[in-house]
Parts: C-alpha cells; sequence; structure tokens
C-alpha cells in the first residue's frame, strides 16, 4: 500500500520533475533490473538533478527537454548520452500516458556528444595471444591464469568466467554452459546472465576438454572454480597486464581478451552470426557495431579478392 500512496502522491504536474522520476525509478525498475543497471538509472538521476533541479513535469516540453540532453552532451560522448536519453525517455512517456505531459517531447531529440576519445588497442592478434598463453602459469591447480586462458579460448564475460563451476562443463559434448554470473562488484553471489541470450553453450575445442576435465575433477560441482576470496576486476587486469609486458604485446584488460577472441574468429572467416552467439550478444547488430573496424578491413580484403577474381574473367 506503501507504494501505491506514494505514487500518487508524487504524479503530478507541479511536483519536480526529477522527483518524478526517482520515484518512477522505485516504482517501476528496483527488483526488476540488475543492480548494474540499477546503478546506471541512479546516476541518469543524479545528473538530472543537477542539469534540471527547479523543472516541473507539467513544463516539461520539446525544447526543455533537448536542453537537458544538449547540457548532458557537453560532458560526455555521444553513445553516452543515447543512453542518458533512453533512461529518460521510458519514464517521460508513462507520463505522457498519464496526462501529466501533453504531447511526447523526446520525439525527435537530437543526440549530440562530446568527439570520442582516442581508443587504445583493445586486442591482440592471434600471434601476440600465442605469445601471451605461453606465458601463463597453467600448473596442475586451478589459478587466475587458467581463468585468463579460458576467457581467451571462449570469449566469456569476466562476471560469466568468474561464476563457471565445474557442473557448467560438459565435456562428453565438448561444451561450457554459461546460464549465470558472478556479483564480484558487491557481496558476490550467482546472479542472472546480461541478457536471454547470455544463456548459451560455448563450444570448446578438445586441448580446453582435457585440459579442464583435469583440473575439475575432484571439485565441489556448483562452487565457482575461480572464488575463493573476494576478487576484484583491477586484480585480474594487473596480472594480465604482467603477462602482456613479459612478452611485450599490448597491454590489454581483462574485456579486451574477449575481443581478442572475437576478433580472431572474424579473420578466420567465422560469420557475424556465430560470433554474436558465441559472445552472448543479444543481436548482430550489436557484434557488428562493436567490431565494424574489423569488419570493414575485412571487407576491404575482399574487394581485392573479388577483383583478382573477375581479372581471371578475361573474352
Amino acid at each position: 500500500m506503501r507504494e501505491k500512496k506514494e505514487k500518487m502522491n508524487t504524479y503530478n504536474k507541479n511536483e519536480l520533475f526529477h522527483k518524478y522520476y526517482d520515484v518512477w525509478i522505485k516504482i517501476y525498475k528496483v527488483g526488476a533490473i540488475r543492480n548494474a543497471t540499477m546503478k546506471k538509472y541512479k546516476l541518469t538521476l543524479k545528473w538530472l538533478k543537477k542539469i534540471a533541479p527547479s523543472l516541473k513535469i507539467g513544463d516539461m516540453d520539446r525544447i526543455n527537454y533537448q536542453q537537458i540532453l544538449n547540457k548532458y552532451a557537453e560532458k560526455h560522448e555521444k553513445q553516452s548520452t543515447m543512453d542518458f536519453h533512453h533512461q529518460l525517455k521510458a519514464s517521460i512517456l508513462d507520463a505522457v500516458d498519464e496526462g501529466l505531459i501533453s504531447k511526447d517531447p523526446t520525439r525527435k531529440a537530437i543526440i549530440k556528444g562530446k568527439v570520442p576519445r582516442e581508443k587504445k588497442d583493445k586486442y591482440l592478434n592471434q600471434f601476440e595471444l600465442q605469445k601471451l598463453i605461453s606465458n601463463l602459469n597453467l600448473g596442475k591447480e586451478v589459478n587466475y591464469d587458467w581463468m585468463i586462458y579460458l576467457i581467451a579460448k571462449t570469449g566469456m564475460r569476466f562476471s560469466e568466467a568468474l561464476a563457471i563451476t565445474p557442473k557448467d562443463f560438459d565435456f562428453p559434448h565438448q561444451s561450457l554452459n554459461v546460464e549465470k554470473t558472478w556479483n564480484y562488484k558487491e557481496n558476490g553471489g550467482f546472479e542472472p546472465t546480461k541478457n536471454k541470450s547470455s544463456e548459451r553453450k560455448i563450444p570448446l575445442d578438445w586441448q580446453t576438454v582435457i585440459q579442464f576435465s583435469e583440473l575439475v575433477k575432484d571439485m565441489e560441482d556448483e562452487k565457482p572454480i575461480f572464488i575463493n576470496n573476494k576478487i576484484y576486476n583491477s586484480t585480474i587486469n594487473d596480472i594480465l597486464k604482467r603477462h602482456c609486458l613479459n612478452v611485450e604485446v599490448p597491454i590489454i584488460s581483462i574485456h579486451g581478451l574477449r575481443h581478442t577472441h572475437a576478433s580472431i574468429l572474424l579473420f578466420a572467416g567465422v560469420s557475424i552470426a556465430s560470433v554474436a552467439h558465441r559472445l552472448g550478444h543479444s543481436s548482430m547488430s550489436t557484434t557488428q557495431k562493436t567490431y565494424l573496424h574489423i569488419i570493414k578491413e575485412l571487407e576491404n580484403t575482399d574487394i581485392d579478392k573479388v577483383m583478382r577474381a573477375l581479372t581471371t574473367l578475361n573474352n
């Protein structure tokens, strides 16, 4: 009953928009989304309070909304502004449905943003990855180097790799079941995957099957194989950095290993659809957008192949 009362007392045209948005988050998002996503909504709320502290719901129109986006875009890249827009838009459309705003102010909104920062190398080529793997300490017991190796071989997200248990390996069918993540940012524990598409079976090569079947044979079936104490992303990145320096390859992050895995598959001629499924992307468009630079490079190579093929068709 408290939730209903809070909603009725808050939703009126004279209320401040950021207060409306705050209540909207509590009613519609708490308990329905992952903690990491909730933090993004709360960050959007923080910026909204800063940008439009006195804007009332009833005064929200296209000009005011565009001004909010423009102000946010002054300090953020275009993609961040797009995410900010999407999180606000959902609540605004609800306000339109409830008659608190007369027309949709988000229609035809222009998304701006700062020029993206120059990105560092995010992936290694196959030769560099091989050098990195040769430097890993892959002994008879599970350690963080084994996790680095498994991510390089599967393209899993860091949180997905942390959640892997012996039970997730299907050795007879040479596959790995990804159906959960590990909440390493807070107090640990299993959580759902990023989205439904992230639940997948990743085919494993025979070498990885042999290695991990031996490693996990005496471990508890449902206990994460890489978790002993609280683990931090930065800890694994430091280990990975050390190995990169040892073999003189570009320094990448643990997420960069995921990019490395995908790029090697794309350069090997694996279809975008197969790569998207292996990575657990919700759609091929995500894969195409993320690896656009590689796809363009492959297209240039294809053009050369086309030209060589056509030159043989002489009369």
